[in-house]
Parts: C-alpha cells; sequence; structure tokens
C-alpha cells in the first residue's frame, strides 16, 4: 500500500496487481492507489491469460506493482502458482520485504539461498521491515551486502500499521481508514528507503497491450445484475470483464434498500453476509424478488457469501438466525466453524474444467436432500467435501470461481 500510495503521490499512474487467489488485498490496492488490482493465479489461469491480463491493464501505466503471495516460493504445488513463478514468466524484477524483528546476520544465508535458488528470478534487492535500531540495520545491511544483494531501506517496527483481522482475512474498513494506513506506510517508506534506486534498478519496458486490448468490440445484449456493497465484494476483475463482453453490467446494492435491476442473470458474489444479517433480512422486497428470479428460471450464480444469502437462514457469532432470500435449502451458521480453504477445481458434463478457490468459516446445514452438482477436488487431485448445488438455473456454492478467460455462460448447459 505504501508504494502504490507513494508512486500515486509523485503523479504517477500506477497499475496494481496481486499473485494469488486473493479479493481482498486488491482492495486495499484501489483505496492506495485509485485502479483496480488485477489477479494474477496460474492455478485458476492459463499463462498466456496472464500475459494478456498484465499487458492489457499495465500498457497505460506508469509503473506496475505486483503484490505477491506468502513467501517467494509457496505455491500450490512446491513453486508452481508462487511469487517466483509469476516473477519470472512476466519477467518482472523481485523486491524481497523481509520481516526481521529476530534475524540476524544468518539473513545472509537465507538471503544467498533464495538468490541461487530461483537463477530464473532476478532478485533486485531487500527491504527490510520491523528492524529495532540502528545497530540492528547495520547488521542487515552487513548480510545484503555479503549475499550479493542491494539493500534498499529498514522500516522500524510501527504499531500503528498493523491492520485488524476479521475470522476471514483483512477487514475491509472505511475508506477513511484505508487512506490513513496508506499514507502513514509511505510515509515511512520515504523515510526508510530508497525509492528512487529502487526504481532506477527496476526499470524496465512497459508491458505492451494485446492487439485489441483483450475486449470485444460489440459486447452481447444480456442484461447481468450484481452485487456489490459491504456485503458482497469478493469479486475478481477480470469475471467482470468477462461479463461485460456479453451483455451490460449493473450493479445493485442489498444493504442500501436497492430493488433487483431488470436482468437475464444475477451474479451474488462472495463478502461477509454474516455481519450485515439483519440489514439483509430488512429487506424482505428484495428478498422476494430475488426469490421469485429463481423460481421463474432466472440464471442466478451464487458464491460463498452470495450461497449463504440464498439459503434460508444465517446466524452470525453473535445474535440469532437471520431470515435469507429461501431459494436454497440451506441455512448458515458461523458457530463452531472451521476454517475451509484452498483451491478448487470440476469437471461439467462436457468436460470443461473449472477452477477457483474456497476460504470459509461459515459452515451451511441442508435441510432437504440436495446433491451436488460435481464431484470437487483440491490442487493436489484430492476428493474434497465441497458441494456445488443447481436448483432450476441457479448454481452456487463455497468456491470462488475464475471465469475471467473463457466466460461462465456454458456452466448452466453442461452442470
Amino acid at each position: 500500500m505504501g508504494i502504490l500510495r507513494l508512486l500515486h503521490a509523485r503523479g504517477l499512474a500506477v497499475q496494481p496487481f496481486k499473485c494469488g487467489p486473493d479479493y481482498i488485498d486488491t482492495q486495499f490496492h484501489r483505496a492506495a492507489c485509485g485502479r483496480q488490482s488485477i489477479n494474477l493465479d496460474t492455478w485458476l489461469a492459463s499463462e498466456s491469460h496472464l500475459r494478456e491480463l498484465y499487458g492489457r491493464y499495465g500498457a497505460d501505466a506508469d509503473a506496475c506493482v505486483v503484490e505477491g503471495v506468502m513467501g517467494l516460493c509457496d505455491g500450490f504445488d512446491r513453486i508452481k502458482g508462487s511469487s517466483a513463478e509469476i516473477a519470472g514468466l512476466l519477467g518482472i524484477p523481485v523486491i524481497l520485504v523481509v520481516a526481521a524483528p529476530s534475524l540476524g546476520y544468518t539473513l545472509a544465508a537465507l538471503l544467498h539461498g533464495l538468490k541461487s535458488f530461483c537463477p530464473q528470478v532476478n532478485i533486485a534487492g531487500v527491504v527490510f521491515n520491523k528492524v529495532s535500531g540502528a545497530t540492528h540495520e547495520a547488521l542487515l545491511h552487513s548480510a545484503c551486502e555479503d549475499a550479493g544483494l542491494r539493500c534498499y531501506g529498514c522500516l522500524p517496527r510501527c504499531a500503528e500499521m498493523e491492520i485488524p483481522s476479521r475470522h476471514l482475512g483483512l477487514t475491509l474498513a472505511s475508506r477513511e481508514a484505508m487512506d490513513a494506513w496508506a499514507d502513514r506506510a509511505a510515509g515511512l517508506l520515504r523515510e526508510g528507503v530508497d525509492i528512487d534506486r529502487l526504481l532506477a534498478d527496476v526499470a524496465l519496458e512497459g508491458p505492451k497491450a494485446p492487439g485489441n486490448g483483450g475486449r470485444n468490440a460489440t459486447p452481447g445484449n444480456l442484461k447481468i445484475a450484481v452485487a456489490r456493497d459491504e456485503a458482497f465484494n469478493f469479486i475478481y476483475a477480470s469475471n467482470i470483464d468477462s461479463l461485460s463482453k456479453v451483455g451490460q453490467v449493473s450493479y445493485f446494492s442489498p444493504l442500501a434498500g436497492d430493488d433487483l435491476p431488470q436482468a437475464d442473470m444475477l451474479y451474488l458474489p462472495g463478502g461477509y453476509p454474516e455481519l450485515y444479517a439483519p440489514q439483509l433480512a430488512a429487506n424482505k422486497t428484495l428478498r422476494k424478488q430475488i426469490r421469485d428470479f429463481a423460481g421463474a428460471g432466472g440464471r442466478i450464480f451464487a458464491e460463498c457469501g452470495g450461497m449463504i444469502y440464498l439459503g434460508q437462514s444465517i446466524e452470525g457469532i453473535e445474535g440469532g438466525p437471520q431470515v435469507m432470500c429461501g431459494v436454497l435449502p440451506i441455512k448458515a451458521t458461523m458457530q463452531g466453524a472451521r476454517l475451509h480453504l484452498g483451491y478448487r477445481r470440476f469437471a461439467d458434463r462436457a468436460g470443461r474444467e473449472w477452477r477457483g478457490h474456497e476460504f470459509h468459516y461459515s459452515k451451511v446445514e441442508e435441510l432437504a436432500a440436495i446433491i451436488s452438482a460435481a464431484k470437487l477436488y483440491n490442487a493436489r487431485g484430492e476428493a474434497v467435501e465441497t458441494p456445488i448445488y443447481r436448483y432450476r438455473n441457479v448454481i452456487a456454492g463455497y468456491t470462488h470461481l475464475y471465469w475471467g478467460a473463457s466466460g461462465i455462460q456454458s456452466l448452466w448447459d453442461n452442470l
């Protein structure tokens, strides 16, 4: 966030990207620099699609900033899906951000290991975080020097930079709080990091846009309604781009009391419905409109929080159950729930493989016999219990599917 805000404050058009399937960090990116952040994930999409995304969104930017995921080499299968793989695929220099509150000269060996283990990755240098003082800083500079890497600077411990967590990732705080975090981070970078040296070292020719900008010239005539507010916001930007190629996308807010727009297809993304259950329950008109839309055969795709919203009720961490749309014979609860996390895939009747990611703490109870429309597997090929439901033209499940490369329309015909 600090780098994005710092470059944005210099008047640069900054395009953010995020390695992996995270749809929360991307929202912090947008708050920091004003541009939509794009996911780059080699499990969800092909290498050619990722190159197309990087070119399309980065072509008109002065700077592209790609945030990694976990450790440099941590992927779904060894290095596959890791930040290192993305960096090598797209030819992006890497700045290692190393938290060093309890580390000393041994970091020289660790840095040397990363440098030699990934010869296909250009590690430009290091920024250290949570540094305790001048003596510690001098030791870290020595470690970098002996590992053959440049140290761009050190950032101190800063309690004000800690972002509170929810049960599911980072809190999606108010825009004012996001701005404050970004400003504080940018201030720390100005004081502790040689940004000019860093930018000079990583300067490259910018990515080139695909031949037609990656878009169809004439979108289709479908009307697509997407729920988007504080309760429903776990959205891959590329999925929306794909929808915009086949029709006109409009947004509505269940929390704000909106009616359901006129639509041929309804998309209910994930989010935090459990945090806003009373407000969602209070919008009785919309709940009935969605129930009627489903009963009339309207196409609905709902994932995770959106699936929960289509159920009978939800019970949050505090308070009793709140009535939801009543489309699916399930009820959700946060009571005694545990984390479900990982990549998911399944094949439809036509043999097409669909891929996505599951990340939630809630659990659902099926109130009537309802059979999963497909068997789901994780990245290792092991069967998982996660269902995907089909009721008339409603398709719903915990998995956040990625369809940015080829669209979602065929799912209704083949599931």
